[in-house]
Formats: C-alpha cells, sequence, structure tokens
C-alpha cells in the first residue's frame, strides 16, 4: 500500500445532482433536493462507521442566491426541516455540526437555528460535521485576508509575521486536517470555488452518479481508490514513509 492511511481523516464532497436527478423523474428539482438531503444522512452514517474524523458538504454555494427565488425559498425551507429534525439525531451520534460561509443573507429564525444546532453540538469529536452554506472560497480567503491586514493595522501583528501558518488560522476550518479526499458527483470536473486553500494536496475524485444515488458503496469504492493513491507532498517516492498519515500537508 501507499505510503497513508488507508481512511482519510477529513473528506470534502460537492453534492451535485440534485436537480437533474428530478428533472430525469419528471419532478420539481426541490423534490431531488429532499433526495440529496436523505444522501446527506448515509454519508453521515459512513463516515461515522469508517472512522472519519471530518466530513465538509458543500451545500448552498454564495453563487447560489442568484438561482430562481422559488427553489431558492425552498432550498431554505428544507435546511430549517433539516437542522430541526437531525440534529439532536447528530449530537446523539457525537457529530459537532458547524456552519461555514456568510450568514448575513441568512434570515433571523434560520440563523438562530443554525446558532443553537453549533452551540448543542460544540462538546462532541467523534465527527467533525461542517456545513459550508452561503460559501465561496475566494470569500474565504479575502476575509482571512482581511483579518490580518485589521491585526496589523492594529498593531497585534507585523507583517513579517504573516506566513502560511498565520492564514490558516484564520481560514473557516482552523484547527481541522486539511481535506485528504474530495467528492464530487454529477459528472462534473472542476472544484467551484470550494475549500480553494485547503484543497491545495487534497486527492480528487469524480463520478457521474447524481448526489440522492450515493450510497455506501459508491463512497467506498472513492476510499478504495484514496487507499491506492501515493501522496507525497512534494517529495519523491523514496522519501515517503510506508506508514506516514495522510491528511498533512
Amino acid at each position: 500500500m501507499s505510503g497513508q492511511a488507508s481512511v482519510p481523516r477529513h473528506l470534502a464532497v460537492i453534492m451535485d445532482g440534485n436537480g437533474r436527478w428530478a428533472q430525469q423523474r419528471h419532478r420539481p428539482r426541490l423534490v431531488g433536493h429532499r433526495a440529496g438531503a436523505r444522501a446527506v444522512k448515509r454519508c453521515v452514517e459512513f463516515c461515522l462507521d469508517r472512522g472519519i474524523e471530518a466530513l465538509t458538504l458543500f451545500a448552498f454555494s454564495s453563487e447560489n442566491w442568484n438561482r430562481p427565488a422559488e427553489e431558492v425559498g425552498g432550498l431554505m425551507k428544507l435546511f430549517v426541516g433539516a437542522l430541526e429534525r437531525e440534529v439532536d439525531e447528530l449530537h446523539r451520534l457525537g457529530a459537532r455540526l458547524r456552519f461555514i460561509g456568510a450568514r448575513d443573507r441568512f434570515d433571523a429564525p434560520l440563523l438562530a437555528r443554525m446558532q443553537a444546532a453549533e452551540a448543542l453540538t460544540a462538546g462532541n469529536g467523534r465527527l467533525h460535521l461542517n456545513i459550508a452554506a452561503s460559501y465561496g472560497g475566494r470569500q474565504e480567503i479575502a476575509a482571512a485576508a482581511r483579518a490580518l491586514a485589521e491585526d496589523v493595522a492594529a498593531g497585534r501583528l507585523r507583517p513579517e509575521q504573516i506566513d502560511e501558518a498565520a492564514l490558516d488560522a484564520r481560514m473557516a476550518l482552523a484547527g481541522l486536517p486539511a481535506p485528504d479526499l474530495f467528492i464530487r458527483t454529477g459528472g462534473e470536473l472542476r472544484i467551484s470555488n470550494f475549500l480553494l486553500w485547503q484543497l491545495a494536496y487534497t486527492e480528487l475524485w469524480f463520478t457521474d452518479a447524481l448526489w440522492p444515488d450515493v450510497d455506501d458503496a459508491l463512497l467506498q469504492s472513492a476510499l478504495d481508490d484514496y487507499a491506492r493513491r501515493e501522496r507525497r507532498f512534494g517529495l519523491t517516492s523514496a522519501q515517503v514513509k510506508p506508514h506516514a498519515p495522510g491528511g498533512t500537508t
């Protein structure tokens, strides 16, 4: 086997294809999003069963606000419903829920539910479940750079102290290992402004399967492929130790 752990510590997923799944069945797009929510539950259970430490799901991008108002409104209702139904179970299972992205566009009731879910699960550590909502990778990097600039302006930091570690500490997933494996469903071959900083050395895996059709077998296929890869991080094969852990940069 290659020089790494066979199971990723951190899995990042773009859940693509809900709308197309519904269209193939001549149903409204929101039916696909509901089916996609069930796939989220399967993915969370899969990660818990495999001992994966962190799961980051791209639920709603900053660009998705430009979709038709009816679809955006329906997605927000699904979001609220999922929080009401699933948070207690996530808490029971030991998952810590966090939301990353710009929160200023969510209405007050939804924002309150998000904050309550984060507070309830804050002490859990079995799985770090990160939901990227109203999220964009470029915006995240810009916000981190702005925070550094504010620290310099206030005298808390000198410019020469700014390095990768300083920027990383101000990113949304600070404190977690970088994703080891990225999965995108739906047949598209791009990362679409998702975790641009964190995916620098992540293994990428793409599938034509639409997100609502994702099951344990498909997720296991991704993990099996990941386990066969050699992650060198700029080194040569000879330098990679046989049992070096994955998930570092």
